[in-house]
């Protein structure tokens, strides 16, 4: 599968958060899976395509060229793609990719986050997004996501995301996926 990895690409991203994103960068690749990612060298991004890269996997980046003015592009990547817009980055990311991973990041992960989880809402895709809440980080969105339903804004429908703490569960949702396909 080609799995999307959304997350920080800040260099300033805590340890806590980065190891595990090795972690999972490494397991990808013993599973035969290739990372879909934004192309960056440091942060959740790095981490996990260094993760990929030390475990002799596959790896996607997408970006925009002049992106590197603004962090430094990973040069160990099997392909990468150049675009000219971050819209067309989300769109090659969309078009590349089987599942969604959303990574503790700031507001460029927020952007895509919520642009993928509308399109699926909005039926336009039907790939599983896994948020991976390391350290609980995401657990205030996830409260005022649920406080959006409880309060009428939010449609009642099926899931659209599921929700996991360690790399063991997003690989248990992996082989669900697998096990339905």
């Amino acid at each position: 599968m080609n799995i999307c990895l959304y997350g920080s690409g800040s260099p300033k991203t805590d340890s806590i958060y980065t190891d595990e994103a090795y972690d999972l960068g490494c397991k990808l690749a013993e599973n035969n899976h290739t990372l879909v990612f934004g192309g960056g060298d440091t942060g959740m991004m790095g981490a996990c395509a260094h993760g990929v890269h030390d475990s002799n996997g596959k790896s996607i980046g997408i970006a925009p060229e002049w992106i590197g003015n603004f962090e430094p592009l990973c040069q160990k990547c099997s392909e990468f793609i150049y675009v000219d817009s971050m819209d067309e980055r989300k769109q090659k990311f969309l078009e590349n990719s089987d599942v969604f991973i959303i990574s503790p990041g700031g507001i460029g992960t927020m952007d895509e986050f919520f642009e993928i989880i509308t399109l699926r809402k909005l039926k336009q895709h039907d790939k599983e997004i896994i948020i991976f809440n390391i350290n609980h980080f995401y657990d205030t969105m996830l409260k005022m996501i649920d406080e959006m339903g409880e309060k009428g804004f939010l449609y009642k429908q099926e899931e659209l995301f599921k929700v996991a703490t360690s790399i063991d569960e997003i690989f248990n949702h992996l082989n669900d996926m697998e096990i339905r396909e």
